[in-house]
């Protein structure tokens, strides 16, 4: 089961891949592209109005050419991250005119991410919500900008809710759900999908 979890940043998308890993060990935790590349890698890479198109590039074919190491739903992995938040974090700072990044190179990202997606089962989106706020952590990494969150969650929901750059596949796609709620739901709910991904499965493959 291929599970990515997508969204904007300091939402709880990382503790609910923690739990779901702390539950499920027989699981590979794949780490978020940034952390990989930038923090603890070679990359020096920026956010906000001063991400370019080679930090956002590089993040987003790290994402795809992580989730095509997995061919097959046998695989038992979980993404912290998706290809398809480079497109909305791009089209974040495209909105800001303060890069090279514009919308032309938003919408060149679409296909390669539409693409990938055909190699996951499950695209879990963690919108933010009144009624379960998440407190942003000042961890030295992540931007404690509320707006910033804000219009970067903003653009997920157009691109989840309202279809904006039809990025889903239209067939053979992953099963998109939203994750809500305290810890423990959001897992009830990884888990109610799960077992919903694997029933459909068996059925289409039965004679």
């Amino acid at each position: 089961m291929r599970i990515a979890i997508s969204g904007s940043h300091s939402l709880g998308k990382s503790t609910v891949v923690n739990d779901w890993v702390a539950k499920h060990p027989q699981f590979i935790r794949e780490e978020e592209p940034y952390r990989a590349l930038g923090l603890f890698g070679p990359y020096e890479i920026h956010f906000r109005e001063a991400s370019t198109k080679l930090h956002n590039g590089l993040q987003m074919y790290y994402s795809i050419s992580r989730l095509y190491r997995y061919h097959q739903s046998t695989s038992d992995v979980i993404f912290d991250r998706a290809p398809v938040d480079y497109i909305a974090y791009s089209q974040y700072t495209a909105n800001q005119g303060s890069t090279d990044i514009d919308d032309a190179f938003v919408e060149s990202m679409v296909p390669v991410v539409r693409e990938s997606l055909d190699h996951l089962d499950i695209l879990a989106f963690v919108p933010k919500s009144e009624a379960w706020p998440v407190e942003m952590e000042a961890d030295g990494i992540r931007p404690v900008d509320h707006a910033y969150r804000d219009e970067v969650d903003a653009i997920f929901k157009q691109i989840y809710r309202e279809g904006r750059f039809n990025v889903l596949p239209a067939t053979s796609g992953p099963l998109l759900i939203e994750l809500w709620g305290s810890r423990e739901q959001r897992l009830q709910q990884l888990e109610k999908a799960v077992l919903e991904r694997v029933l459909s499965v068996t059925t289409v493959t039965l004679p």
